[in-house]
Formats: C-alpha cells, sequence, structure tokens
C-alpha cells in the first residue's frame, strides 16, 4: 500500500533508509561508516533536508520504503524528487516503481510541471531505475563528499 507518511512513521522510514544505505553503498562507502549509520542520525538529516512530509509504501504494516518531493533545490529548477528509497529485501517488487508514480503525482498536485533528481554517478541500480521510469541525465554534475570520500553526483530530469 503507498500512502502519506506520518509523523509515527519516522522511525520506521530512517531504518529504510541506513539499511539501503548500507545495501546500495557498500562498494562506494568504507564499511565502518555505512556501520557507523544510526537511526537518529537519518532522522535528524531527513528532518533537516525534508521539505514536505514522505509517501510510504506499506507492507503487512511494515514501512518497506518512501519517496519525498517538493520544490527544486537547484537554481532556476522547478520541482525536485529528492529522495526515493526501498529496503533490500524488496527490492524488484515494484515498490519502487509505485513509489516513483505516487511521487511525481505528488510533484503534480504541487503545482510542478518538470522535476530534477540527484543520484551517484557511481550507482548503476538507481540508475537504470529512474532511466526505465522516463527519467534523463541532463548533463549537470557535482563533486560531493560523504564519509570523506569525493563522489561525482549526476542529475536527472523529467517533464511531468
Amino acid at each position: 500500500m503507498i500512502r502519506p507518511g506520518t509523523p509515527e512513521d519516522a522511525e520506521a522510514v530512517a531504518r529504510v533508509h541506513i539499511e539501503t544505505w548500507q545495501a546500495a553503498y557498500a562498494h562506494v562507502f568504507p564499511r565502518k561508516e555505512l556501520e557507523s549509520l544510526s537511526g537518529e542520525r537519518a532522522a535528524r538529516r531527513a528532518e533537516l533536508h525534508r521539505r514536505s512530509p514522505p509517501i510510504v509504501a506499506e507492507e503487512n504494516g511494515q514501512i518497506v520504503g518512501f519517496v519525498s518531493v517538493g520544490a527544486g533545490s537547484d537554481p532556476g529548477t522547478d520541482g525536485e524528487l529528492y529522495a526515493i528509497y526501498v529496503h533490500p529485501d524488496h527490492w524488484g517488487a515494484g515498490f519502487g516503481r509505485e513509489l516513483i508514480s505516487a511521487g511525481e503525482d505528488r510533484l503534480k498536485e504541487l503545482g510542478h510541471t518538470h522535476a530534477i533528481l540527484w543520484v551517484l554517478e557511481d550507482n548503476p541500480r538507481a540508475r537504470r531505475f529512474y532511466e526505465l521510469a522516463g527519467w534523463t541525465a541532463d548533463g549537470t554534475a557535482r563533486p560531493i563528499e560523504i564519509f570523506g570520500v569525493h563522489v561525482p553526483e549526476v542529475r536527472y530530469e523529467k517533464r511531468l
């Protein structure tokens, strides 16, 4: 089931966020750093960056994924998909497709007609997912540093 997130979902959303990072980025970041991620840290980060409540995917009463969208954070951009994560135990089950569709619908409800998202360049699984959902790399890249590791991000865009 896809539904609006509530404050009560914060801990479960943080768990999905952490455990997805640990699986998806094991080839990019030091294991020690990924293992050090805590629910409190993820919840605090999510709260700082959240500009609208997440939409969650729930199965058997358990949060298995979420998407967060809102106004574009880059100058001259309209809407943005801030984050989309599905717990690794549920990869390939269709939750990601449902969440990205719900996120795009939410962006349209907010009045956005065009959206961007940022993804690590070295995240082929996510990049394939976005491309299958109709997003395209727009040629914009930026370097970021996470856990002392310099990694490039690439920007994708989509007309809604």
